[in-house]
């Protein structure tokens, strides 16, 4: 089976806790968990006739007085942005942060996810901002952590995207401590 290690990237707030449960555990929650440091979450999925076991690095959210640390993002096979429709400030910040990624895990596949889509009707990301990310390389889908809606296909996407790149190597996973 081959892992790939997958590095959740936002602002604070935006839902990549939720989007992960998700994902992982077919869950939401409207409780607001605030992740602190990294929390590491695993889901194997089937691409074609391959097993990939992604490794799902939930990255505590930049805050305007604290960065994300860039050794979380070394080694890093895709990277899932996620941005919050509601709040146009979590788009303006996905430049900043596509620098760092790729500064500390290099060119690798990545996606943006506009999560809260059961919320479109109070959406303040506009459609000529769409093309801003698209002209900078990103590719983008819609999800809502609340309702599933494009969850499970944005991170299959991003599987088939680690396996059809050139950073094909695999990665151990963390070392478990105790039972």
């Amino acid at each position: 089976m081959i892992q790939k290690k997958v590095c959740m990237v936002g602002v604070y707030g935006t839902g990549k806790t939720s989007l992960v449960q998700r994902f992982v555990h077919s869950l939401f929650s409207a409780k607001y968990h605030s992740t602190v440091g990294v929390k590491i979450d695993r889901k194997s999925v089937k691409v074609g006739d391959t097993d990939v076991n992604l490794l799902l690095w939930d990255i505590e959210g930049r805050t305007s007085d604290q960065e994300i640390p860039a050794s979380y993002l070394k080694g890093a096979h895709a990277v899932f942005y996620v941005a919050d429709g509601t709040r146009r400030e979590t788009f303006e910040q996905l430049f900043s942060l596509q620098e760092l990624a790729r500064s500390a895990a290099g060119q690798v596949p990545s996606i943006v996810a506009f999560n809260k889509y059961d919320l479109k009707d109070q959406w303040l990301v506009q459609q000529a901002d769409a093309a801003k990310l698209i002209n900078a390389g990103f590719r983008m889908m819609t999800t809502s952590a609340k309702t599933g809606e494009g969850v499970e296909e944005a991170f299959r996407a991003l599987a088939t995207a680690t396996l059809s790149s050139a950073t094909t190597q695999t990665v151990q996973p963390p070392a478990r401590h105790g039972n």
